[in-house]
């Protein structure tokens, strides 16, 4: 063979090589990866194939599916009641895609999970239909219906209430909402739906009990307080503080104001959390230094993502602060920043005498048979106080519900202990403010429900809006919702 024919042998040989190393490639190493591309469009086709296995409420689905008619596409999403169940849900779309739930289970929910796969291989010996298995939320149905209700006509607002007990999530409320069943398939409507809720300026796809922080406002001096009496500033709950009024922050000539002529003067803890005194919880923050406010906020989970599963954006305790900026940031002002299931999570944390359990919404994830093929087991988070030290707190609190700012979150014959909030909104407090609420409700066996309440109302008059008069109302009843379910 002479060299330009050897040369060509080679170069074809290469191409050769190089044609069935690839061929390999795709077959072996991508093969999954292509199979489950958005851009396949068997992906959606077979994920619409068949009726998905549904979410569940208190034993309820709260989804279903739809045949359709003249589609690749056999069936579409439905739900239950969606506004109210979004949050919770998220949403399937045959056009848009999934979020939340519907998306993080997707393969439970589509029968495509690898539990599942000796059910699958039953069904086609048997000639049986490929069916999704089930999602068991931890939800409580009269909960996120008080928590739903409650928010209505309100404006924008969320709430989130937990088992402090356990973590377990019971309500997980936004406003405004959106029914995701609206854009389900794969219409040019259907897709218009979703495009005009996508730009809507009221942000209605927005899940806020998680994805949107607010100034905390008053709230967190819950937090500041659970400092204090950790790092040992303060012991007794009902002694006098080291609190002048006027109280100028450190190297600064600005005085701290309170809301109103209240008696902060060297209030006690218990008084300066049922009056909501900026000077004692500001000096508080100032005298304990940004590292103890920092350790402690952290404890409560700030500064960190949460995943219930449904991501839930982190929570801010500001880590860069001069001596002013810490005390305006203990009294939730400065960067503070909270989600509700956030401040969710630091009522149940004191509720809970002192432990953190770890937020969570889904209880269990079953095959189509129902029989379980996961099961959530609750996990302890953190330890951000002493029992001891809790149980003060709790008494603070009590105290704010039964004689201070918090009395409409009063429930007959049961223990309610709370902490209202009226946030700044706006360049130099321009706009609304929002109103914040957190409390728990106590029994003989422990706290079953902690929680977290606000709400941005724009049409309400600015005088009328506060933590107290807006939000406990709507905590009050979510409480009661729990509590009654379990009788």
């Amino acid at each position: 063979m002479n060299k330009p024919l050897r040369r060509i042998a080679v170069f074809c040989g290469l191409l050769v090589l190089a044609l069935l190393v690839r061929d390999n490639w795709l077959q072996y190493v991508k093969a999954d990866h292509l199979a489950e591309h958005d851009m396949n469009r068997r992906v959606p086709i077979e994920r619409y194939a068949q009726p998905r296995g549904d979410i569940i409420v208190d034993g309820n689905p709260i989804t279903g599916s739809k045949k359709v008619d003249g589609d690749d596409f056999k069936y579409k999403r439905t739900y239950k009641n969606g506004p109210m169940w979004s949050p919770v849900t998220g949403f399937a779309s045959q056009r848009i895609g999934a979020t939340q739930i519907e998306s993080i289970e997707d393969r439970i929910l589509t029968g495509n999970d690898d539990r599942l796969f000796f059910r699958r291989s039953l069904d086609m010996l048997t000639g049986k239909k490929k069916e999704g298995g089930n999602v068991v939320t931890t939800l409580n149905a009269a909960a996120q219906k008080a928590a739903y209700n409650g928010l209505k006509g309100r404006g924008k607002g969320a709430v989130a209430a937990i088992d402090p007990q356990t973590g377990a999530i019971l309500a997980l409320a936004s406003t405004p909402s959106y029914d995701p069943s609206s854009f389900a398939g794969n219409t040019n409507k259907e897709a218009e739906t979703f495009t005009k809720l996508d730009k809507d300026a009221d942000k209605p796809l927005l899940n806020r009990a998680l994805r949107e922080t607010y100034p905390p406002g008053s709230t967190f001096k819950v937090v500041t307080a659970a400092a204090a009496l950790e790092h040992g500033l303060y012991t007794d709950i009902d002694a006098k503080t080291r609190s002048p009024l006027p109280w100028v922050m450190p190297d600064t000539r600005t005085e701290l104001k309170n809301e109103g002529p209240i008696p902060c003067k060297n209030a006690s803890l218990r008084q300066a959390l049922r009056v909501s005194c900026n000077t004692v919880f500001g000096k508080i923050g100032s005298d304990l230094g940004k590292d103890k406010m920092l350790e402690t906020a952290e404890e409560f989970g700030f500064n960190e993502e949460q995943f219930v599963p449904v991501r839930s954006n982190a929570s801010v305790f500001p880590k860069d602060m001069d001596k002013p900026q810490t005390a305006l940031s203990s009294i939730g002002q400065f960067e503070t920043a909270a989600t509700p299931l956030q401040m969710a999570m630091v009522t149940s944390a004191i509720a809970n005498d002192g432990t953190l359990m770890e937020p969570y919404m889904v209880d269990s994830l079953q095959a189509p048979s129902l029989d379980v093929v996961e099961k959530h087991s609750p996990k302890e988070m953190s330890k951000p106080l002493s029992k001891e030290n809790a149980q003060k707190l709790q008494d603070m609190m009590q105290t704010v519900v039964e004689e201070g700012t918090g009395t409409k979150a009063k429930i007959p014959g049961v223990t309610v202990g709370g902490k209202t909030g009226t946030a700044q909104h706006g360049l130099n407090n321009s706009k609304n403010p929002y109103a914040w609420f957190i409390s728990y409700a106590k029994t003989d066996s422990g706290s079953p429900v902690a929680v977290a309440v606000v709400v941005e109302d724009s049409d309400a008059a600015r005088d009328d809006i506060s933590g107290g008069g807006l939000a406990a109302p709507i905590a009050r009843d979510v409480m009661k919702a729990v509590l009654d379910s379990k009788k």
